[in-house]
């Protein structure tokens, strides 16, 4: 799980990260066109992208920023970060039009509160291309992160996607193990390794 360490400030509008694919379903079936996602790091915030070239079911209720609860209904992306130390850990989901939820967990599915309690300060983003393909985009305060579930070198995360509903498909960077699709399982999830990368030094940039 890379984690690109940008040392210039990233904004929405000109995100220019590098992605990776995920080709593959929970079964190891080809899934084309591939989804894809994208984690980096300023000295603010923890920025993740999802994005897939087909049109997405995205929930009824769904609206561009608003905190929704059971986004996982319809077509998702979700993002897991995990404290191997004390086992806590938190699920972003993110709708591909810029709705989105969070959780904290003390265990696997282990709820920290029964109720719906929004990390505070996300901001999302999303566009849609004229084919019906999709971005969006997430950012999270490092602050947040740090005192809920001490984000740094030791962290350990894991992305999946939810698509094509209502005949969902489940895909997951990291192999949980097979069975019934099931993204809770933190101890299986890598260990982010941070790259710092000048932007300014990508084709197109500076």
């Amino acid at each position: 799980m890379h984690v690109v360490r940008s040392k210039e400030a990233l904004e929405w509008g000109a995100l220019d990260l590098p992605l990776f694919g995920i080709a593959e379903d929970w079964n190891h079936k080809k899934f084309d066109p591939p989804a894809a996602w994208s984690l980096a790091t300023d000295d603010k915030k923890l920025w993740f992208v999802a994005s897939h070239g087909k049109p997405a079911t995205i929930h009824p209720e769904a609206r561009p920023g608003r905190f929704l609860p059971e986004l996982w209904q319809y077509d998702v992306a979700e993002l897991f970060l995990a404290d191997p130390v004390s086992g806590r850990y938190l699920e972003l989901n993110l709708a591909p039009n810029a709705s989105w939820w969070s959780c904290e967990f003390t265990g696997p599915r282990q709820r920290h509160t029964p109720e719906e309690v929004a990390v505070p300060d996300v901001e999302t983003f999303a566009e849609l291309a004229p084919n019906g393909g999709w971005v969006a985009a997430m950012s999270i305060p490092l602050d947040l992160l740090r005192a809920r579930i001490d984000f740094g070198e030791n962290t350990h995360g894991n992305v999946n996607f939810i698509l094509n509903s209502p005949e969902q498909q489940f895909l997951t960077v990291e192999d949980l193990g097979g069975g019934e699709p099931d993204f809770h399982h933190p101890g299986r999830f890598p260990k982010l390794k941070f790259i710092d990368v000048d932007l300014s030094d990508l084709p197109g940039r500076g």
